[in-house]
C-alpha cells in the first residue's frame, strides 16, 4: 500500500491538473452562454423565454444527479466515474456545437450535465485521496479558485468567443480540452478502487423530483409570479419528496447520502457557510454585468475587462491561502474570509450612478479577497472531515451545495431587486428601466445590504466554531 501511496503522491500535479481543468471547464459552461442567449435565441429561432432552458437544462441536470454519481464513486471507483464523465461531457459538447434547433441543443445540455455531474462529484475526493494531508490545503485550494474563477469568467468569456466567432464555438472549445484531459488522465490517474455495495435507487428518484420541483418552481416563479397556486405546489412537492427522501436515507443500510457525515459539526458548518457564500458570490456576479453596462454605460468588452479583476485576484491569491492553511489551520482563515466578503458587499452598497471605475475595482478586489481566503480552508474542512470511504459522497454535496448556492443567488438577487425597483418607482418592474438608473441603484443597494447580513451569519457562526 506505501509502494502505491509513493507512486500516486509521484503524479499528484499532474492529476491534480486534469481534475482542475475539467472542473474548470464545467463551472465556466455553467455560466458562459448566458451573454450568447440573445444570439442563440436568434439563430435558433427560439423565443428568449424558452432559450433560458440551455442554461436552467444544464444546471438542473447536474443538482439532480451529482448525489448517485458521488455514491457511485465511493462503490465503482472515483477514478473509474472521472474519466467517463469526461467522455460523456466532451462528446456532448461536441454535439451541442454542431445543433440545429433548441431542442437538439437543450437534449446535448443535459448529456452534458451528466457528464459534468460525473466528474464533479469526484474531483474533491480524488484530490484528498492523492494529497497528503500537509498538501491538502493547497491543492484543494486551487481547485476552489478555478472553480470560482470558472463560474465568474464565464460571462466574459462568451462575450469574446461570440465578438470574434460563431456561437457553436462556445461549446466546441471544449472539445479539444476534454480529449487532452483524456489522454492525460489514462497515464497519470491510479486504479480504481471498488466495492460491491449497491446504489440507492429509490433515494436517486426522489432527490430527483426534489430537485427538479424545486428548480422548475424557482425558475417559473420569476415568470408568473411566487403565489401562483402551481408554483406553490411545485415547492410543496419539492418539499414533501425531501422530507421522504430523509426518512429514507435514515432507514437503509447503504444509502445515497449518508446521513452521518452532517453528524459532524466542522463539515456540517463548513458547508452552511459554502453555501452562503456561493448565494452571495452569484447574487453579487448576476448585479454587477447590469450595473457597468446599464448605470455606468460601460462597453460590454469594458464590462467584461473589470469583471475579469475578481477571478483573476482569486486565482493568484487561492494558491497562497491554501498554503498558508496547511500551514495555521483552515478556521481562521474561514472567519477572516467571511469577515473581508461581508465588508467587500457592505462597500458596494454605496456605489452610485458616478462611481469611479477605480472604486469598483476596489471595492470588488475587497470581495476576491474574502473569496481567496474562504474557499481553500472550507473546501479543505470539508473533506478533511469525512473518512475516506466517504469521500465521493462529501464531494458531491460539497458541489450540490455550489450549484444550489449559485441559483439560489441569481434568484434572490433578481426577485429582491425587482421588489425594491417597483416600490422605488410606483409598479412593478421586471427588467432595467432606461432613464432611471436611480431606480436601480436604489435596488442594487438593498440586495448589497442582504448579501451583508447572509455572510455576516456565516462569519458569526465560524466565529463561534473558532471561540469553541
Amino acid at each position: 500500500m506505501k509502494e502505491i501511496n509513493k507512486d500516486v503522491y509521484k503524479n499528484k500535479w499532474p492529476i491534480l491538473f486534469v481534475v482542475v481543468l475539467m472542473t474548470f471547464m464545467a463551472c465556466i459552461d455553467s455560466s458562459i452562454v448566458n451573454v450568447a442567449l440573445p444570439l442563440m435565441s436568434k439563430k435558433l429561432s427560439a423565443s428568449m423565454a424558452s432559450i433560458e432552458w440551455v442554461i436552467v437544462s444544464y444546471v438542473m441536470t447536474i443538482c439532480s444527479i451529482i448525489l448517485i454519481f458521488g455514491r457511485l464513486g465511493d462503490i465503482k471507483g472515483k477514478i473509474k466515474v472521472f474519466r467517463w464523465g469526461i467522455v460523456i461531457f466532451t462528446l456532448a459538447s461536441f454535439m451541442c456545437g454542431f445543433s440545429n434547433n433548441l431542442v437538439e441543443l437543450v437534449f446535448f445540455r443535459i448529456i452534458q450535465g451528466i457528464g459534468a455531474a460525473a466528474y464533479m462529484a469526484n474531483n474533491q475526493g480524488i484530490i484528498t485521496q492523492v494529497f497528503p494531508k500537509n498538501e491538502r490545503g493547497k491543492a484543494l485550494g486551487i481547485l476552489g479558485s478555478f472553480a470560482a474563477m470558472g463560474t465568474l469568467i464565464g460571462p466574459p468569456a462568451g462575450g469574446f468567443i461570440i465578438s470574434i466567432m460563431e456561437w457553436n464555438y462556445i461549446f466546441l472549445i471544449n472539445v479539444p480540452l476534454g480529449i487532452a484531459a483524456f489522454i492525460l488522465g489514462l497515464k497519470v490517474f491510479p486504479k480504481s478502487e471498488s466495492n460491491s455495495e449497491k446504489i440507492d435507487m429509490k433515494g436517486a428518484v426522489l432527490f430527483f423530483i426534489v430537485v427538479i420541483c424545486l428548480f422548475t418552481a424557482l425558475t417559473w416563479g420569476q415568470k408568473i409570479g411566487y403565489n401562483n397556486p402551481i408554483i406553490i405546489l411545485g415547492f410543496l412537492l419539492s418539499i414533501i419528496s425531501f422530507v421522504i427522501f430523509i426518512k429514507l436515507e435514515d432507514k437503509i443500510d447503504n444509502p445515497l447520502l449518508q446521513l452521518d457525515i452532517f453528524e459532524n459539526n466542522v463539515f456540517s458548518i463548513s458547508l452552511f457557510c459554502a453555501f452562503i457564500s456561493f448565494i452571495c458570490l452569484s447574487a453579487s456576479g448576476i448585479l454587477i454585468p447590469f450595473y457597468l453596462q446599464d448605470t455606468l454605460k460601460l462597453t460590454s468588452r469594458m464590462a467584461g475587462v473589470l469583471m475579469m479583476v475578481q477571478p483573476l485576484i482569486i486565482a493568484v491569491l487561492s494558491p497562497l491561502s491554501g498554503n498558508l492553511s496547511d500551514k495555521i489551520g483552515s478556521e481562521f482563515l474561514t472567519f477572516l474570509g467571511l469577515i473581508f466578503t461581508s465588508m467587500g458587499f457592505l462597500l458596494m452598497s454605496f456605489l452610485n450612478e458616478k462611481s469611479s471605475i477605480m472604486l469598483i475595482i476596489g471595492f470588488v478586489s475587497v470581495i476576491a479577497v474574502g473569496n481567496a481566503l474562504f474557499q481553500p480552508s472550507n473546501n479543505s474542512l470539508i473533506m478533511s472531515s469525512v473518512p475516506r470511504d466517504k469521500l465521493g459522497i462529501a464531494g458531491s454535496v460539497n458541489s450540490l451545495t455550489r450549484n444550489l448556492g449559485q441559483i439560489f443567488g441569481v434568484t434572490l438577487a433578481t426577485s429582491f431587486l425587482y421588489v425594491c425597483m417597483s416600490y422605488k418607482i410606483g409598479y412593478h418592474v421586471v427588467d432595467y428601466i432606461a432613464g432611471r438608473d436611480d431606480v436601480f441603484i436604489y435596488g442594487m443597494r438593498w440586495v448589497y445590504a442582504i448579501l451583508v447580513v447572509i455572510c455576516g451569519m456565516g462569519w458569526m457562526l465560524t466565529a463561534f466554531r473558532l471561540h469553541k
